[in-house]
């Protein structure tokens, strides 16, 4: 197997090693690092899936993008101790099943992502003894992850910016409780305007001596593992000796998750359709109506707060994944292939009226507890099946990604269903942690010297 080279989706910098994708985070024309290739599975690899544990998936997937990178005994006992956690797949009815991604340490998908991410930096890190400030934007769980992740490396701090008012109580106090080299920014702003003081700082030449990283979607280190579980649910739920596709539905706040998704199906992966749903910053799904992309700014308030989202980074890559060409702001400078993405992909906003209703039908009906992500997930694939009445079959394999514990969204679900989701051992005793962190407006020159005076 050759070395995979990653390119920027803005095309205006040079190939990088995965290496120097994954510590540099951003590429420095302000793109989004991409493989120029992706690694295939062959049909029988894939066959062989289905006795392999999570850890040994997690590993054939690494090994296709990291085999000249990292020796395959010192990868495996990566993935082993990043993934010491189960995936459970709960059927709803038929073969519709929901992918409980929600039994890491900060009962979130982003555990799968961060974990993985942060061996592997701290893995090159010290292989060039050097140190490294993380800053990462976040809507919600990405940050309790990244902070639970990389919480005490010695080589490695952490700055987290969250919009004040648009997370729980629950995924504050899970990053602020914290401390040591994990620092916490409370922005008064939206996510969005995490998310751009997050890239403005990067692309600052006076910052450069931070050696300044991130930890979000963003990085190309995120992406590789979240395919992993995509991969695992197709092993456990289908048969490719009989040419079973699967359905997957994604509900989507920074197109990450789907990301993840669409590598594990251009690695091989039999998937029939994604069906990607947000909430109601439904600037994606209006752009695969109209062709026009139109960001929202600011992003609305929903109930699944971690899609708050008006302007999703990963759109650079799901457009160049299909030939065109996004750069930071929004902007089509090459239209991809729209055709071609409609053919992969479906569509959907849902709203929070909906979201609720889903939330206490799929209950009701089915004895599963979801949490608004989930909710919009499950929701988008029932409009999915009624406007494709040819996919409601009963042998037809689908898949909503549960995104989060429902015990961290405990208002929405007590307003709901009248009942209180019981803790995981991840949550407990939150309420007794002392937390700390820092107010800062939504001012790049506050947030430029905040860094400066203490990093």
């Amino acid at each position: 197997m050759s070395q995979i080279l990653y390119y920027s989706t803005n095309k205006k910098a040079g190939k990088v090693s995965f290496r120097n994708a994954l510590l540099k985070g951003l590429a420095p024309d302000g793109g989004l690092y991409m493989p120029e290739s992706i690694p295939q599975f062959t049909r029988e690899e894939i066959a062989a899936l289905s006795t392999k544990e999570y850890y040994e998936i997690a590993f054939d997937v690494a090994k296709k993008f990291l085999h000249d990178l990292i020796p395959d005994e010192e990868l495996l006992a990566l993935v082993k101790d990043a993934y010491n956690y189960p995936v459970p797949l709960e059927k709803v009815y038929e073969k519709n099943y929901v992918m409980r991604l929600d039994q890491g340490p900060t009962a979130s998908f982003k555990d799968f992502a961060a974990r993985m991410m942060g061996r592997l930096m701290q893995y090159f890190l010290k292989q060039e003894n050097r140190n490294m400030l993380i800053l990462t934007a976040t809507s919600g769980d990405t940050g309790s992850a990244i902070a639970n992740a990389f919480y005490g490396l010695d080589n490695i701090h952490v700055v987290i910016l969250y919009p004040k008012t648009e997370v729980t109580d629950r995924q504050r106090k899970q990053m602020t409780t914290l401390q040591k080299n994990v620092q916490i920014l409370a922005l008064d702003g939206k996510f969005d305007d995490c998310q751009a003081l997050v890239k403005q700082a990067f692309n600052d030449s006076e910052l450069d001596y931070l050696n300044l990283s991130s930890a979000n979607s963003i990085n190309i280190g995120r992406l590789i593992p979240q395919s992993m579980y995509y991969i695992y649910a197709y092993s456990r739920l289908c048969d490719i000796t009989r040419d079973e596709e699967i359905i997957f539905s994604v509900p989507s706040g920074n197109f990450g998750d789907l990301m993840g998704g669409l590598i594990a199906s251009k690695m091989g992966l039999p998937v029939k359709k994604f069906v990607v749903a947000t909430n109601e910053n439904d600037e994606v799904p209006e752009y695969f109506k109209t062709g026009n992309y139109k960001t929202i700014v600011p992003s609305l308030n929903c109930i699944s707060s971690a899609m708050n989202v008006g302007h999703p980074s990963n759109m650079a890559r799901v457009v160049a994944l299909f030939g065109g060409v996004m750069n930071e702001h929004g902007e089509v400078i090459k239209v991809p292939d729209m055709d071609k993405m409609k053919e992969e992909m479906f569509t959907i906003s849902i709203s929070d009226q909906e979201t609720l209703e889903t939330l206490k039908k799929v209950k009701e009906r089915h004895d599963i507890l979801l949490e608004p992500h989930g909710s919009v997930g499950w929701t988008g694939l029932r409009h999915y099946f009624n406007m494709h009445p040819e996919d409601r079959r009963a042998d037809q394999v689908a898949v909503c990604l549960e995104t989060a514990h429902p015990a961290k969204f405990p208002k929405e679900i007590h307003d709901i269903l009248q009942i209180e989701p019981e803790l995981p051992e991840s949550l407990k005793g939150l309420e007794d942690k002392e937390e700390q962190f820092i107010a800062i407006r939504n001012d790049y020159p506050a947030f430029k010297h905040f860094l400066k005076e203490n990093y």
